[in-house]
């Protein structure tokens, strides 16, 4: 990296010589402006207004105009000499809360680097400051603009971040503002859970620029004279009425369409297990007739048992054939193959009584 500043960092009666490095880069990918027929490159030139004259790059300086027309010319010379304690050095002025410094105030980032004569200092005033969990608020003139800018800790070195005056930041000025949009509880609760549904911590790592990738490619497709192959148009989204339903279709995205774990059960039917549990794929006519023949069991069961206690001794029991219980009609088959099942176990009890 090439350092862009050099000066001191001013610390009370401290002082301690620094050199600035930009601590951010962009990844754009550049372009030329060509002649669209040939590619050829598009140049310009400097050329003065009053004659036509080209100008080098050495003769070239800095004009403000007055309000009455006439241009005060600034060189390089002059902006050196600024009568100002900040040009060479960064002056701390107090040590403030970093949370209290609203975001918007931040312009540009810098890698703060102490010469081999200010490590020890550099060092001392670094560990203090990450100790005291606050930030310290200094002014600097950089880059022909004395800025107000803030030095934090990031992986043990000191970082400049530049600032906005407060005049240079505007407020917002929206009709929304003045109007009273009403918000129903159920609507601010949903908004809230789909927040906790996307929480997450902060990794930036996770995201790319798809857009630059895509340029890339159809730049390495044109290169290699293939055909560019468009990616499927996706139809914008219209803004939706059902507020409530957009909530519950997005909490619904982000979880992967998972059902909600609070949604409850569908009841059980009130019929009892017997008619609940179906074996599946059976015809529905032969789930009808296993119901009506697990009832007609137990009522034969039941007329069996009292005829056994009531007939001691009288001999062997009765053919089920001659049972009082009664089926349903239609399903007299069934009935009658359970009981006839159950013909041996009537014996039995008859028997036993006896």
């Amino acid at each position: 990296m090439r350092s862009i500043w050099k000066g001191v960092i001013s610390f009370g009666l401290v002082s301690i010589p620094v050199r600035l490095y930009s601590a951010t880069q962009e990844r754009d990918i550049a372009f030329h402006q060509v002649r669209r027929s040939d590619g050829s490159r598009i140049r310009y030139r400097r050329v003065a207004e009053a004659d036509g004259d080209e100008v080098s790059y050495a003769n070239v300086a800095k004009g403000f105009e007055l309000a009455d027309g006439q241009t005060v010319v600034l060189t390089d010379d002059d902006f050196a000499n600024l009568p100002l304690s900040t040009s060479k050095a960064i002056d701390v002025l107090e040590f403030v809360p970093l949370e209290q410094v609203d975001p918007i105030y931040f312009a540009r980032s810098y890698y703060v680097e102490p010469d081999r004569t200010g490590a020890k200092p550099y060092v001392l005033l670094r560990d203090a400051l990450a100790r005291s969990g606050r930030v310290a608020l200094v002014k600097i003139a950089l880059r022909q603009r004395e800025q107000l800018a803030t030095l934090r800790v990031r992986d043990g070195v000191f970082v400049l971040e530049t600032m906005l005056w407060p005049d240079e930041v505007r407020e917002p000025d929206f009709p929304f503002l003045s109007d009273e949009v009403a918000i129903r509880p159920q609507e601010l609760a949903m908004a809230g859970s789909l927040i906790d549904t996307l929480a997450a911590d902060f990794d930036p790592t996770r995201f790319t620029d798809h857009y630059r990738e895509a340029l890339q490619s159809v730049i390495e497709a044109k290169a290699a004279g293939r055909e560019v192959v468009a990616p499927p148009e996706i139809e914008p989204s219209e803004p939706t009425g059902d507020l409530m339903a957009a909530l519950r279709a997005s909490i619904a995205a982000a979880r992967g369409d998972q059902p909600d774990a609070d949604t409850p059960a569908p009841p059980a039917s009130s019929s009892g297990p017997a008619s609940s549990q179906v074996e599946p794929g059976k015809p529905e006519r032969s789930r009808r007739s296993s119901a009506g023949a697990g009832s007609s069991r137990a009522t034969s069961g039941t007329s069996r048992a009292g005829s056994g206690t009531a007939r001691t001794g009288a001999g062997p029991a009765r053919s089920p054939r001659k049972s009082t219980a009664r089926t349903t009609p239609g399903k007299s088959a069934a009935p009658k193959a359970a009981a006839a099942d159950d013909a041996p176990r009537t014996a039995r009890t008859a028997h036993s009584s006896t």
